[in-house]
């Protein structure tokens, strides 16, 4: 009887035990639940986060500046931001306890799209037209970059701020005859709107002249130092989870989908797709593994920054990435 009776509350004691043994790590995403977070939910729903001992809730963001205050301020531990973006808030706010651990948009997805129709085929053609560009957008926060290498007079762009959810529609209807975006999002978006994907112009920045890179996995620093292996365990799902959605890109849909049930199922598996051949799974990241960067290119990228942003303090590439907690296992090899 006395065995029997303390049986519940043994279990109970374990139960709790292994919960608090989970460390949370709750995941702010730089935009929506669209084709490109579907890795995230794969990480979740294949136990890779938990094989690390990580309890991890990913949470939609509103930008891609909008995880880094987040991070920064320790709202969240670890969040998905454009690493340029990151360099300038961390210039103006040194010491911020935040920095880029993980590479995952080796070849970022920045990019101007234009309609053919309107006239914007190549960079030059934006001259003398309308562009729209959302404020927090990180495209247009490279913009200038972009127009200062394809030698492209600002003043005879006339920039039309719109809003995420106006930036498609307003291109759509020709009221602007191009914007800013990220290529997987703002190509296929204004398809769904009904313009002939032939009228539409890619123009991604990365291929004419923008040697940054793009979005990576930000960590808290002070989270860091106390949770190293945590960290390193996140980042070793995220790996894991792109292997796992580059194996079986429908199965992430279908993990995505049960976080977004209204989706387009088949639009997110283009948009999923575009973003692995074009910005996640490049040939630099086929040699030479997920996540880490090629240390002079970041610094020919700051070199950019420099362009059209003036530093108020010196810069230096290892305040903005740092390789000390991505894994040395051999699990972010892609191939």
């Amino acid at each position: 009887m006395f065995h029997r009776s303390l049986a519940p509350l043994a279990a109970t004691l374990l139960m709790t035990g292994a919960a608090a043994a989970q460390t949370s790590m709750p995941f702010a995403l730089d935009w929506r639940f669209e084709g490109p977070a579907a890795p995230y939910f794969v990480a979740v729903d294949q136990g890779h986060f938990e094989a690390e001992g990580l309890e991890v809730e990913v949470t939609a963001g509103e930008g891609s500046l909008d995880a880094i205050p987040k991070v920064a301020t320790g709202a969240f531990p670890v969040g998905f931001a454009d690493i340029n973006s990151l360099v300038r808030f961390l210039d103006q706010n040194p010491g911020a306890p935040v920095i880029a651990a993980m590479m995952v948009y080796d070849k970022p997805a920045f990019a101007v799209i234009g309609r053919k129709s309107l006239g914007v085929s190549e960079p030059a053609d934006l001259m003398d037209k309308v562009l729209g560009a959302p404020p927090p957008d990180g495209a247009w926060a490279q913009f200038p970059i972009f127009a200062a290498e394809n030698d492209l007079d600002m003043d005879r762009i006339t920039i039309e701020p719109v809003g995420f959810p106006t930036r498609e529609p307003m291109l759509a209807e020709g009221k602007v005859a191009a914007v800013t975006g990220f290529s997987f999002t703002s190509y296929l978006n204004t398809m769904r709107l009904g313009v002939d994907g032939d009228d539409l112009s890619v123009i991604l920045m990365a291929d004419h002249g923008v040697d940054l890179y793009g979005n990576a996995v930000i960590v808290n620093t002070d989270f860091a130092a106390e949770n190293p292996e945590a960290v390193t365990g996140f980042l070793r799902a995220i790996a894991a989870g792109w292997k796992d959605t580059a194996a079986d890109p429908e199965a992430a849909i279908a993990a995505l989908g049960s976080r977004n049930p209204g989706m387009d199922a088949d639009l997110e598996l283009q948009r999923l797709t575009l973003a692995m051949e074009q910005n996640v799974m490049t040939e630099w990241v086929m040699e030479n593994g997920m996540g880490n960067v090629d240390p002079d290119r970041l610094a020919n990228a700051v070199e950019q920054i420099k362009l059209t942003y003036e530093f108020q303090n010196e810069p230096d590439p290892a305040l903005y990435f740092s390789d000390a907690w991505l894994p040395d296992d051999g699990s972010l090899t892609m191939d």
